[in-house]
């Protein structure tokens, strides 16, 4: 079952025009948040980013779409699932019509629930992804529906025996994994690409970053990173709000430690309970 404008129905019972515009144009945004024991987690954070995003899109948001009505619609979906831990997609697109100038700027919305087991690897390797570049700027900061560099990328990953690949701007600095954000590790000083290099704005790199900013032993920085500072990097991990830190073992022929990236990770674990 999923939750289409507040309805909920079965997923054969859901139809799209050909002229639905997420479809013909991208033309959509989506979060994905973790939902545990029937609470979603980081809410708050998912919803304002959603709601900076529809703006800077120019979406028109509904008087509705209050913070407590999409979490409702969110768990109303889990009336119709079995499990204690689910990955929710809410996804928001403007109404069918028009060319790239759309008839309307309201808005429809869709929310699909799975159920998951949520694990990390042991084992976790990584190499750059050189054949596209993702375009720094702010709208590469929003999570939209064009996702197809990622999926390219996550391609090659899986042709080449990796778990994931890093993503690269045009000025061949660090921006993300396909998947995350990514940090990296060098003595005490913890750094991760600058929203200014492209990468998405994500609630688990915020968490990271503010659980970095209260152990003075850390220094966190916010910059640009090149593929050479990965290479010569102590440890390297990746973020987002499903797996929560995955630690990075390999890229090429470099094995990095994992002591700090296993100790945030259980801090993230916490806040992730405790909120």
């Amino acid at each position: 079952m999923v939750n289409f404008n507040g309805s909920i129905i079965s997923e054969n019972e859901l139809q799209f025009s050909h002229e639905n515009r997420a479809f013909k144009y991208g033309d959509a945004i989506f979060e994905t948040v973790k939902i545990v024991n029937n609470k979603v987690v980081f809410w708050e954070d998912h919803y304002f980013r959603l709601m900076a995003s529809m703006r800077m899109l120019r979406m028109k948001i509904p008087m509705e779409f209050t913070l407590e009505y999409l979490e409702s619609q969110i768990l109303k979906v889990l009336e119709t699932k079995e499990g204690s831990t689910f990955r929710a997609r809410l996804t928001v697109f403007r109404k069918d019509g028009g060319l790239y100038t759309p008839k309307t700027n309201e808005v429809d919305f869709l929310i699909d629930v799975k159920a998951i087991e949520v694990s990390v690897k042991e084992s976790y390797r990584v190499d750059l992804f050189k054949d596209f570049y993702n375009y720094s700027g702010l709208m590469s900061t929003v999570k939209t529906t064009n996702r197809m560099l990622n999926t390219i990328a996550a391609v090659f990953a899986e042709e080449n025996d990796l778990d994931n690949c890093i993503l690269l701007n045009e000025r061949k600095g660090v921006v993300e994994v396909t998947n995350g954000n990514i940090f990296i590790v060098k003595g005490t000083t913890i750094k991760t690409p600058a929203l200014t290099e492209g990468c998405i704005k994500g609630v688990a790199r915020k968490k990271v970053i503010e659980i970095l900013e209260k152990h003075p032993e850390y220094t966190i920085e916010q910059t640009v990173i090149s593929p050479f500072e990965v290479q010569k990097a102590d440890e390297v991990f990746i973020t987002n709000v499903i797996s929560g830190v995955q630690i990075v073992t390999n890229y090429r022929k470099k094995e990095f430690a994992t002591e700090i990236g296993q100790k945030i990770g259980k801090s993230l674990q916490v806040k992730m309970i405790t909120g």
